[in-house]
């Protein structure tokens, strides 16, 4: 029986062209990649529903260090497609020795993205991986030129598809077909691929070397406002994200509340001058239910001590932030 390794994003597509090679008899092992960007949840969700075995690859400082700096560019944020395919079948492809595995399976389809996925830019990827002979696409392998694996007869290309271009029609109905009904939208999964991340991201980029794992985790939270370099205020929207920003903030940040009225979580990320203190403080009243109060009071202090700090201040004006503020 031969044995594939299915690269599983944990959209519909890799999962189908999965399920197509495990209907034809080959042992099918998913492999999906956890990230800074990415997470395997969906990956390990749809696995289950075709009953595979999953094995996750963390490969997130590689990773950041090409989205740094792809080869191939971006797409249309700061997703860097081709390299990133290019990437991961390259781990792919040294797992078939560990796993006896015959060759790779994708759920790419020719054409549904303008910029990754046509002709050019799947044989980029298919080159750039070092396994260009072991990787099969399912989906639309009848659009390409037949694959060793099809010629030496591991896979019968009659009962590959030929699938092209954006729409999802043929994949809905494979999907109940098989009886895959719980799949994430095509656009979830890939934060690179948001603009707001994108722009918050870029500026992180371009305004340290090095850059910690917390950093790029509360690129996920809240407004963003850069006061320089080595200084960036957070301003978080929601209770939700006050909770979520605690796992990514440090006893080194500040945190900024309204004393007595209602308001977001407020936090300095990084060194901090007595400007940037009242600023941030400035933040946390515009963003509470003091917002049209002349003045209150802001108290502060380092995240996970007493916060003794007391400091009074005006709102923020619209115009003041618009002059710091990173994304939207």
């Amino acid at each position: 029986m031969a044995r594939a390794l299915a690269m599983v994003s944990g959209g519909l597509d890799s999962i189908l062209a999965a399920k197509l090679m495990k209907d034809q008899g080959v042992e099918v092992i998913g492999i999906c990649f956890k990230s800074y960007f990415f997470t395997p949840d969906n990956a390990i969700r749809m696995c289950k529903q075709i009953d595979i075995p999953l094995e996750v690859v963390d490969f997130s400082e590689e990773h950041f260090q090409m989205v740094k700096k792809p080869k191939h560019g971006y797409g249309k944020n700061m997703n860097p497609c081709i390299d990133c395919h290019a990437m991961m079948m390259k781990y792919a492809g040294e797992l078939l020795e560990k796993f006896n595995g015959d060759f790779i399976i994708t759920g790419e389809v020719l054409n549904q993205r303008p910029m990754s996925q046509n002709k050019r830019s799947l044989d980029i990827v298919k080159k750039e991986s070092g396994f260009k002979d072991k990787i099969l696409r399912p989906l639309c392998a009848k659009n390409l030129e037949p694959t060793d694996m099809e010629i030496e007869g591991l896979v019968d290309r009659e009962k590959l598809l030929d699938i092209s271009g954006r729409s999802r029609k043929i994949q809905m109905e494979l999907a109940e077909k098989f009886g895959i009904v719980d799949y994430p939208s095509p656009a979830g999964g890939c934060m690179l691929t948001e603009p707001n991340y994108s722009v918050r991201l870029k500026d992180l980029v371009n305004n340290k070397d090095e850059i910690e794992s917390k950093e790029i985790g509360l690129l996920r939270y809240g407004r963003h406002f850069r006061l320089g370099e080595g200084c960036k205020i957070i301003a978080t929207r929601t209770e939700e994200e006050s909770k979520g920003i605690k796992e990514f903030i440090t006893n080194r940040d500040i945190i900024f509340f309204p004393k007595d009225f209602s308001g977001a979580m407020v936090v300095i990320v990084g060194e901090a001058n007595e400007e940037d203190i009242e600023f941030a403080a400035k933040l946390s009243g515009r963003y509470s239910k003091g917002k049209n109060e002349e003045t209150l009071e802001i108290k502060y202090g380092k995240f996970g001590k007493p916060m003794k700090n007391i400091i009074k201040v005006s709102p923020a004006e619209e115009e003041e932030m618009r002059k710091y503020i990173i994304n939207c």
